[in-house]
């Protein structure tokens, strides 16, 4: 049995748990790079079979399809050694905050979780002339855990780390644009002036929805000096958060979310205009065409304006991705490709892809594939302040902690993301 079969044949790629952090991400990154030979010796196998045959084994079918599925595995599990690196010891921000303001917060708001003292932060919070703070609605955290939480977020929501994110203080972010861009024109050094027209303005809103999560906790937990607080809280809200982020910023309507850039209208994307996203389809429902499927893919790169192709990213979730790493260029290269260090992002005809799990399967009228540069066709505004309310009534035993952000999202450049239409 070769090695290539070993793998297609493992739910898993075991990795001696106690290795150090770089042992375990060079194994982790190794796995996958076996696991990607392996599928693609055993997909050209089916390309074999199918040309001299014009038909598949089912066996080869078969193993494809766990081989298919390992390489999923093996790369879900990269990026999460990958994140767990990333995040920094807790311990290191305790010290942080080196004015003293800093340190009363952090040392108010422990007692707040552990305890439920609220005299502290109370003090603390009228002095600053927060609004809105008191036992009604929740208390600010520590500066350190709010950076914390939208660093993570950043690694993890995958959207949010494409695209730009804006602070904001108030509720609500405007931004003015011109869909017809300012006017302008050539002229002689000393030919006259003519007054161009005065440019059409439009006003794009993006208002802060709010986002929530409850955290339990036992008493006991809380009552035990060594845990630390800061770290669990962050642990707590950050995946919860980042999994209704990445929802609502690919398929938000807008009404008590973000808007997300699959929600807006579309249209063809040789008839583009501006407040609309240009798509580019398929012909063919359902799927991507039988003859050269990956032309599609050509159309769908160069629909897009070289200003922006130059930092694009395709976007599309897992079972589209699998769809793709079965294509070859003219020369026989697969166009897909892995990362090539741990962190970093697979490639399709040399662009990152990102996977985004809200992105849809595809299916007949479906929007399964994005490309386009997010940093400058998607904003994300958070506002700042993360808020804690502690609740030790509603679940007893368990403590609970109703922590709620404000973010907002929504299309900033519409000229800026294409979409590939399977119709």
């Amino acid at each position: 049995m070769t090695a290539h079969t070993a793998i297609e044949t493992k739910s898993a790629f075991p990795v001696t748990e106690n290795k150090a952090a770089s042992g375990a991400v060079d194994a982790a990154l190794d796995d996958f790079s076996r696991a990607f030979e392996a599928f693609k010796e055993t997909n050209d196998t089916r390309l074999g079979q199918i040309e001299s045959r014009l038909t598949t084994d089912v066996v080869t079918e078969e193993k494809l399809a766990r081989i298919d599925a390992a390489l999923d595995q093996a790369r879900t599990r990269l990026d999460r050694i990958s994140l767990d690196r990333a995040r920094p010891p807790m311990a290191g921000f305790e010290s942080g905050p080196r004015d003293g303001v800093g340190a009363e917060h952090k040392a108010a708001f422990n007692l707040y979780v552990r305890a439920g003292e609220s005299a502290g932060l109370k003090r603390l919070e009228e002095k600053a002339l927060s609004a809105g703070s008191g036992p009604d609605g929740g208390y600010l955290v520590p500066t350190n855990i709010e950076r914390e939480v939208l660093r993570r977020l950043a690694q993890i929501s995958p959207i949010r780390a494409l695209a730009t994110v804006q602070a904001i203080s108030g509720g609500l972010y405007k931004r003015a644009f011109s869909p017809t861009g300012p006017a302008s024109g050539w002229v002689a050094e000393t030919a006259a002036r003519p007054q161009t027209d005065a440019p059409a303005l439009l006003e794009l809103s993006f208002p802060a929805m709010e986002l929530y999560a409850m955290p339990a906790a036992t008493q006991t937990l809380l009552d035990d000096a060594v845990v630390d607080i800061d770290a669990w809280l962050s642990a707590e809200v950050e995946d919860v958060f980042a999994e209704q982020e990445s929802v609502a910023f690919v398929t938000g309507n807008g009404i008590g979310r973000p808007k997300g850039f699959l929600a807006y209208d579309t249209v063809a994307n040789s008839a583009w205009a501006p407040g609309k996203i240009g798509i580019v389809a398929t012909g063919t429902a359902s799927a991507f065409p039988v003859s050269n499927p990956a032309d599609i893919l050509f159309d769908l790169i160069y629909g897009l304006r070289a200003g922006y192709r130059q930092n694009a990213t395709f976007v599309m979730n897992r079972r589209v991705q699998s769809t793709i790493r079965k294509f070859k260029d003219a020369d026989g290269n697969y166009l897909w490709q892995p990362p090539a260090s741990a962190g970093g992002a697979a490639t399709l005809m040399g662009f990152p892809v990102a996977e985004a799990e809200a992105m849809p399967d595809i299916g007949s009228g479906s929007l399964s594939i994005a490309f386009g540069d997010f940093k400058r066709g998607y904003l994300v505004v958070d506002r700042m302040g993360l808020r804690t309310l502690r609740d030790p009534y509603s679940a007893k035993p368990y403590v609970l902690f109703y922590t709620t952000k404000r973010v907002g999202g929504g299309v900033q450049d519409f000229d800026a993301i294409k979409l590939l239409k399977f119709a």
